[in-house]
């Protein structure tokens, strides 16, 4: 009897005392992913000196900064690059391809967040019919949901609709866009039947207009700029219709009803993308509940920037000037609303970019260019004299040929043939071609983290073409003189940042090799949760 008493004692010892009932697993109280949109890792060096202390110093001088980071597929565009970041995988099984591709069942090219079947939230256009259907598998920020049963929250802001929608995952609360027709904050009916009152408070604030009513200027002194391009330069579109490139912009000369499209080639694209998010964070109390919420923002204004000025130019500098203090100021805000040591934050970029071609070309190093049209007519006459027929190619999209097999079925033509004597001709005759692969050549392989070839990761054998043409380092389809772009598998485009801080992230500097599909893993790791389904990255944090 008295041996029971213990046991019945112990039990109720072990129910009753919090200390030993509450032998939970330790989490921080918000995950925080900042994507920066065409980001290469040198600018966290070059600009440096410029930087603040409480920006990027200070996630690279108190968090972990791992200096070689890549994407470890090819084509390294926006919508791939956000979701690889938060799958954990590549395109190989996640199945965002580019940010539009050639839909081979309905014979037209499609857009990686497009859904007919739902509306916009928020206005009046179709700006917001979108959705994450066309993702194949589950975002980290899924597998958090999944985990809490829905009890955490997961809310994505960013400019770009694929930039809020594909990190937000299936499952997201709400993802948020910039409506670049309205110059309002948007959503999907995927998520919600009506904006929440706090975003159209702030909405009504205008703040888009506010900001088309200044100049865009320097913003630091003029001698901080001299590690850039001179400030007039041929390699930069005349963005604001000024008959120059160089500051100060205004947007007096601009269209009505372009104002919000180039607004979003300023930095105060990103500045209403960070006073969002801080609105969102405190009214959507992120942080402050029992299980762990997560915040996604991707700062999508140094992607049109880069586009329109170049990598070399002092928009570019400028606008990384302005971020620098976004982020510190965003940072600040955590701070207050969460707790320093309660959030855990990662910072990467979705891609990088190729240094302003027609810079390259001017410095004499190597560069040039594909042309797409007399490469198709110079397949056409192949096909002519192989085939007898000029219409075996349906498309060339995204440096792929998808052909049409209704055809070449028709006409009894061994398809097997067509790919291997169109990958022949385009291997040994056109200008700038470093590989050729053909379907026959992908399907033998497997994606996986550490695979050399790039092109395999990013093939996914049901939605991509049948040849795959891969040009050489600095080499475009099409001339491109001023600006820049990226979607290569090379270091310019794949070489980004990695930087975590906050919550357990140890202060250090790691150079070993890791990969940015490394980041879901390792977010999946620090929160004691399955990754998500695809993941094939491993977690980098020790």
């Amino acid at each position: 009897m008295k041996l029971k008493t213990f046991i019945t004692f112990c039990i109720l010892l072990i129910f009753s005392n919090p200390f030993i009932h509450a032998q939970s697993v330790q989490r921080p109280k918000l995950v925080v992913g900042i994507v920066i949109d065409q980001m290469r890792y040198d600018y966290l060096y070059r600009f440096k000196a410029y930087y603040g202390k409480d920006g990027f110093n200070r996630l690279m001088n108190e968090g972990t900064n791992f200096t070689f980071a890549h994407f470890n597929y090819v084509p390294t565009f926006t919508a791939p690059g956000h979701t690889s970041v938060y799958t954990g995988t590549t395109p190989y099984y996640h199945g965002i391809i580019a940010n539009d591709w050639y839909d081979k069942t309905a014979k037209k090219m499609i857009y990686c967040a497009s859904d007919s079947s739902e509306k916009s939230i928020g206005s009046n256009d179709n700006e917001g019919a979108m959705s994450p259907k066309r993702l194949q598998s589950t975002t980290i920020t899924d597998q958090l949901k999944i985990a809490t049963n829905s009890a955490s929250k997961v809310i994505s802001i960013s400019l770009k609709d694929r930039a809020a929608i594909l990190p937000g995952g299936h499952m997201a609360n709400a993802a948020y866009w910039f409506d670049n027709k309205t110059g309002a904050f948007i959503s999907s009916s995927y998520y919600l039947k009506s904006l929440p009152p706090w975003a159209d408070n702030f909405n009504s604030k205008k703040l888009a207009d506010k900001y088309l009513a200044d100049e865009w200027d320097l913003y630091k002194s003029a001698s901080d700029y001299q590690i850039s391009a001179p400030d007039e330069s041929h390699y930069e579109y005349d963005v604001f219709s000024e008959g120059k490139t160089s500051f100060p912009h205004s947007f007096k000369n601009v269209k009505e009803d372009s104002k919000y499209v180039i607004l979003e080639t300023t930095p105060f694209g990103n500045q209403i993308v960070e006073e969002f998010a801080k609105t969102a964070l405190v009214n959507e109390n992120l942080g402050k509940g029992d299980n762990t919420d997560f915040l996604a923002v991707s700062f999508s204004s140094t992607d049109y920037i880069g586009h329109a000025f170049g990598t070399n130019s002092y928009e570019l500098e400028d606008t990384y000037l302005r971020l620098d203090d976004q982020i510190a100021d965003l940072l600040k805000a955590l701070d207050e609303q969460v707790g320093k040591d309660n959030y855990v934050l990662f910072l990467t970029a979705d891609h990088a970019a190729l240094i302003t071609p027609g810079y390259l070309k001017e410095q004499h190093l190597p560069s040039g260019e594909l042309n797409s049209k007399k490469a198709m007519d110079s397949l056409k006459a192949v096909s002519a004299r192989t085939f007898n027929n000029l219409n075996l190619i349906e498309n060339f999209s995204n440096g792929q040929i998808f052909l049409n097999h209704k055809l070449i079925s028709e006409n009894n033509i061994d398809i097997h043939q067509v790919m291997r004597v169109f990958a022949d001709y385009i291997s040994e005759s056109l200008q700038g071609v470093s590989v050729v692969f053909t379907r026959d050549d992908l399907e033998k392989q497997v994606a996986y983290r550490t695979n050399p070839n790039l092109v395999v990761n990013g093939y996914n054998a049901k939605l991509s073409g049948d040849i795959v043409i891969s040009l050489k380092p600095a080499y475009l389809i099409n001339d491109q003189s001023a600006g820049t772009t990226h979607g290569t598998q090379y270091a310019y485009d794949t070489h980004v940042p990695v930087l975590f801080y906050g919550w357990h992230i140890p202060a250090q500097t790691v150079n070993t090799p890791v990969y940015t599909v490394d980041i879901a893993a390792t977010v999946a790791d620090l929160l004691k949760i399955a990754e998500p389904d695809g993941c094939m990255g491993i977690p980098i944090i020790k």
